[in-house]
């Protein structure tokens, strides 16, 4: 996969250090995963990761939304989105209503990786899939806030696979079967898999700093949104005042991030995500279905309980329950 960064001595640097890691051919089968830190990348997000951790500084008052890949990212950067602009962006004037959420709150480990000062200073969110491990060392000295989701790992690995395949399409290239993908899922070779491992470190983290990162389920938050719009402004320091209550704004701001709302947008139907570069994402393949369970249309009952059982021995003795998955001890 070729860098999305510009050919420099600095990402030349990295280039060499990743080319001894031990390395699988991955989903998109065109090119080699590297394995840093314990999680799997292709060499252009390695690249970001590393350069990352050397050139990034958090400053106190910034919130990391961080997620493995497909498990409600694009909603949890709206939410986090909406609730801190609010006082800046009226109904008509959000963003968001022209702008995919990716293009509203920046990525650590893209956009950022080689200058923090990169972004709206006035908007202190930075997005990021690196697991907790991996995060440059500023984020975690700094005492910033972290914000984590995570989902069913079965309907994450078909949300994966659909955006992985219709981005490989789009180029007129063959994706990898879904049975070949799911075994490489299982066996945590996956895009900044394994994923049960990223779960477990954001997990952790919040277990021993709870008042510095807030560890979210997808299914609860689709269950109750307007709860979880509200314990997120909480927790962020941007709580919804009674008056704001009283006028629905926490209600606006959960409808207007909504799977339905935002999908239906027009610049989420027709518009481009990074375009003109290597990484260049139609903004329709982030809005595929939203829905908590869908699995159960693409994967066989064998599959489903194959990733059941893999989590549950995982998140044996974590003290973290998954809702979807069955008969867990605690």
């Amino acid at each position: 996969m070729e860098s999305f960064f510009p050919n420099d001595g600095c990402i030349n640097k990295y280039k060499a250090i990743i080319s001894s890691f031990p390395k699988e051919k991955g989903w998109d089968t065109r090119n080699y995963m590297y394995k840093y830190q314990g999680f799997w990348y292709y060499e252009s997000f390695a690249e970001g990761v590393m350069s990352a951790q050397e050139h990034f500084k958090a400053q106190p008052n910034d919130i990391i939304v961080a997620s493995c890949p497909k498990t409600g990212t694009t909603w949890l950067k709206a939410l986090t989105f909406a609730i801190v602009t609010r006082g800046v962006f009226d109904d008509s004037t959000n963003p968001l209503l022209k702008k995919v959420p990716h293009e509203c709150v920046p990525f650590l480990e893209l956009d950022l990786a080689k200058d923090s000062r990169d972004r709206d200073s006035a908007i202190p969110l930075v997005a990021t899939h690196v697991p907790y491990i991996s995060l440059p060392k500023t984020i975690l000295d700094s005492g910033c806030k972290i914000v984590y989701v995570c989902r069913d790992p079965k309907d994450v690995f078909v949300s994966l696979w659909y955006f992985v395949a219709k981005q490989l399409i789009s180029k007129n290239i063959e994706p990898i079967p879904k049975e070949d993908a799911f075994e490489l899922f299982c066996k945590g070779t996956a895009h900044y898999g394994p994923y049960w491992d990223h779960v477990l470190g954001y997990w952790k983290a919040s277990v021993e700093y709870p008042d510095k990162v807030l560890f979210l389920k997808y299914e609860e938050m689709k269950k109750d949104p307007s709860f979880y719009v509200k314990k997120l402004a909480q927790f962020m320091g941007y709580p919804f005042s009674l008056e704001e209550e009283e006028k629905g704004v926490m209600q606006k701001v959960t409808n207007m991030c909504s799977f339905e709302n935002l999908s239906n947008l027009e610049v989420n139907k027709s518009g481009g995500h990074r375009e003109n570069t290597t990484l260049a994402i139609p903004n329709h393949v982030y809005f595929r279905n939203g829905q908590a369970g869908d699995w159960v249309n693409h994967l066989t009952p064998e599959m489903g309980a194959r990733i059941d059982r893999i989590f549950q021995q995982k998140l044996s003795g974590s003290g973290l329950t998954l809702t979807s998955l069955p008969d867990q001890d605690a």
